[in-house]
């Protein structure tokens, strides 16, 4: 595979590089890159874990780049996740690996890491003092967004960690292309910045795309709190698709998103076409009655979006096919759960914990 198509798989699901020149560089110097995503266990895991993460999963590898799950049990049991209860926490990491494996990636292909078990090595912690001495107060509150949290927040002291720690994660995992959500951007930023300054190999940014909740757009002072208030999120089952809803709630879920004729802006059902959907079939056949125009076809996201856009789709049609795609979508990771007597106890382990944030 030459350089530009591994560009173009990584381009396909980046909604951001930093940078695109410097990502050409690594590919062209360097044939043994290492990637990370990171992710807090607690919860039951959302569309967004499983569907969008693996889809992405799936390009890095294809791209021949070695890829690490992190499992940052620690930094959920800081941000206090599941009330800290850290056996909680690391028990639904387990759960979470559980959800890969049913969404088809293969855990033999990638490097599942925990944050317990790398910050046992003094050297990690060398590195947070390292960071932490070349950001500003000031600069760390504002960090604070990677955790979910705002400046403002009733915040504890352990919680002002997390952004050096997440920095310090980079380097000690010698991390060549941070592959994370848009709301990730200010940890990989601040390792880009201190990089340089403590020797360390700057690391390249992919960012992808954070899907919408079902509530749609919710417009804030700054783009960064928007991105907040409007991200799905598993702690809200309001604005969230798990991997384990069934067809009937898939559609009780949907009938209620924010969808208006005709609207595309800040429309989380065309989103999770766009970012999922048709990731993952090359056409699309939606039903409906003749008296309504009978089934329509669309090769593309691009020819749905414009027929929606035009008004020639109706809401309440694009929700029931929104629906009826993503289980196809989810239904193998719900049979793997019930067929796998250890998957179905993590689950239901998980499920009964009470969810903080």
């Amino acid at each position: 595979m030459d350089i530009e198509e591994k560009l173009e798989l990584i381009k396909d699901f980046a909604e951001e590089i930093v940078t695109e020149a410097e990502l050409i560089r690594l590919f062209e110097t360097d044939d043994k890159l290492v990637a990370y995503d990171g992710f807090e266990p607690s919860g039951i895991a959302p569309i967004h874990f499983g569907l969008l993460r693996a889809t992405n999963l799936r390009n890095m590898l294809k791209a021949g780049i070695k890829f690490k799950l992190y499992l940052a049990d620690y930094f959920a049991f800081i941000n206090n996740k599941l009330g800290g209860n850290l056996k909680n926490i690391q028990t639904a990491g387990k759960y979470f690996i559980e959800v890969w494996k049913a969404c088809g990636i293969d855990t033999k292909k990638v490097e599942i890491v925990w944050a317990s078990e790398i910050m046992d090595d003094l050297a990690y912690w060398d590195k947070v003092l390292r960071v932490a001495r070349e950001i500003s107060f000031s600069r760390t509150k504002k960090s604070l967004t990677i955790a979910g949290r705002k400046a403002t927040d009733k915040l504890s002291t352990a919680q002002l960690f997390y952004p050096s720690m997440q920095v310090a994660d980079i380097f000690h995992m010698k991390i060549d292309i941070c592959q994370l959500g848009m709301d990730q951007r200010r940890a990989n930023m601040l390792a880009r910045d201190v990089a340089p300054k403590l020797k360390f190999k700057k690391p390249v940014a992919v960012h992808h795309h954070i899907l919408l909740g079902l509530q749609g757009l919710q417009k804030k002072e700054t783009k960064e709190e928007t991105l907040m208030a409007s991200k799905m999120s598993k702690s809200d089952p309001r604005t969230c698709i798990y991997m384990h809803d069934s067809l009937d709630e898939l559609k009780q879920k949907l009938r209620k998103a924010y969808c208006p004729e005709g609207i595309v802006e800040g429309n989380p059902v065309l989103e999770y076409f766009k970012y999922i959907i048709f990731k993952n079939m090359k056409s699309l056949q939606i039903e409906r009655p003749r008296k309504y125009g009978g089934d329509i076809n669309f090769g593309s996201y691009t020819d749905l979006e414009k027929s929606y856009k035009e008004k020639k789709l109706h809401p309440l049609d694009l929700k029931m096919s929104c629906a009826v795609e993503l289980d196809k979508l989810i239904k193998p990771v719900r049979a793997y759960f019930e067929k796998n007597k250890k998957a179905r106890e993590l689950y239901n382990t998980v499920r009964k914990y009470i969810i903080t944030r």
